[in-house]
């Protein structure tokens, strides 16, 4: 089908959620996308994340080639092959001790929600009675997905307006300051919420400070310490987990987009003592941790742990190749990032959106988040020419923006100057 055959069959079926660009991808390999006139694309956003590995990768093609004619699905009332081998892998590289495999990144954080409520009901109790501990503390700028619980956490009102009201309880605190968090923390809160780096909101990490003082709030309280680490897990930023960067390990934390190279599947990763307050009926899922996406998450870790020296070696080689084009444009604010999640923040939501449209153009795929921050999620799998390209690029068509509003600006001091000159006189010839 062409791309105007299927742009008119969405408009027509399917609900307006998104903003899609004109381009039909139909193949991908490795760190490239074709798309349906045959032009190649070079991907420095791996489908937000998830295509960790890049496209076709050998090894997840053969996995799922294998499982697919063996065992699809099977429900969770029975065993297969594949969920505890991925557990034991998952609380091998975590240092936590159980696993509940979900769908997706929203159903992981939801099922940590309720984990912490389940924790809190269990082990705050005054004479066998609960006390009250519901108050769940979220950070502003934060995104944790689209679903209810999720949404209620999320500490962006562009997406929270359209829906409210929304699950009560929760307080929102401002992002890495302590004194706000030191100030609506009591014994009232059963968890705290906390992306170790913010994706959405502009690949902003956590202060080592903040999340030490998070941790031994909730540690001192007896409430929980939730890390979302949906986007920025599972060798993004190096580690096998942003958080192991600071050594603070979390009560519960979340993973999802690469886990299974594009099938879907998410997961909660927490602790013996709160996976204890869970017992069989009070949570469940029926498509999650089947043997087909949990086959290939295995594989995925394979991978994964022999990347991640690369990651490291390759995101220090980008954020110093951004922070160089930082020194030569004014319009650039601010470069953040740790490993292959780096960011870009522009002076302008109209430059941010026109570069990005600019490189699009150029076969190179990135996206805006946050209105003025330019998000760089490539696979792991890049190569230091590939981060030379994007950065060319990047620094051409910065370069064509200052020199354009340059040129802009001049025209407009020529008018001004015309507009404020003296009417000239007219001289007429008498008869």
């Amino acid at each position: 089908m062409s791309l105007a055959s299927v742009s008119r069959m969405e408009a027509k079926l399917l609900l307006s959620t998104y903003e899609r660009q004109p381009i039909l991808f139909v193949r991908g390999r490795g760190v490239y996308l074709w798309d349906s006139r045959g032009q190649r694309y070079l991907d420095f956003l791996s489908g937000i994340g998830v295509n960790a590995l890049g496209h076709n990768h050998p090894a997840i093609q053969t996995v799922i080639k294998r499982q697919a004619g063996r065992l699809i699905h099977v429900s969770n009332l029975f065993f297969h092959e594949y969920q505890a081998e991925l557990a034991r892998l998952l609380t091998k590289i975590s240092g936590l001790d159980r696993v509940f495999f979900c769908n997706s990144g929203t159903e992981a954080w939801e099922g940590a929600l309720k984990l912490a409520r389940a924790f809190a009901q269990t082990n705050n109790k005054n004479g066998g009675k609960p006390t009250p501990k519901t108050r769940i503390l979220a950070m502003e700028n934060s995104f944790h997905e689209r679903t209810f619980g999720a949404l209620a956490t999320t500490g962006q009102p562009k997406y929270r307006a359209p829906f409210v009201p929304l699950v009560p309880g929760v307080s929102f605190v401002k992002f890495n300051d302590l004194d706000d968090l030191q100030r609506k923390f009591d014994s009232s809160v059963c968890a705290v919420c906390i992306e170790t780096i913010q994706g959405e909101g502009g690949i902003r990490p956590v202060n080592r400070e903040f999340l030490e003082l998070a941790s031994r709030l909730t540690k001192q309280s007896g409430a929980l310490l939730l890390l979302d680490e949906i986007q920025c897990g599972l060798g993004r930023t190096g580690r096998h987990f942003a958080y192991q960067h600071y050594n603070v390990p979390p009560d519960v934390v979340t993973v999802a987009k690469p886990l299974a190279c594009g099938l879907p599947l998410g997961a909660i990763l927490t602790t013996e003592r709160v996976a204890s307050c869970m017992h069989p009926g009070m949570h469940g899922t029926t498509f999650g941790g089947g043997p087909l996406a949990c086959a290939v998450a295995i594989e995925f870790l394979r991978a994964e742990r022999l990347l991640l020296k690369h990651v490291r070696e390759l995101g220090e080689y980008f954020h110093v190749a951004l922070e160089t084009l930082d020194k030569k444009h004014k319009s650039i604010q601010e470069v953040r990032g740790v490993g292959l999640m780096q960011a870009v923040e522009l002076d302008s939501p109209e430059l941010a959106k026109a570069v990005a449209k600019q490189l699009l153009q150029e076969g190179i795929i990135i996206n805006r988040t946050h209105e003025t921050v330019l998000r760089f999620l490539p696979p792991y799998v890049i190569q230091k020419k590939h981060v030379d390209q994007v950065v060319k690029a990047l620094d051409t068509a910065l370069r064509k923006h200052a020199e354009s509003t340059h040129e802009n600006r001049k025209d407009d001091r020529k008018k001004e100057k015309k507009s404020a000159s003296p009417p000239r006189k007219e001289v007429y010839a008498h008869a």
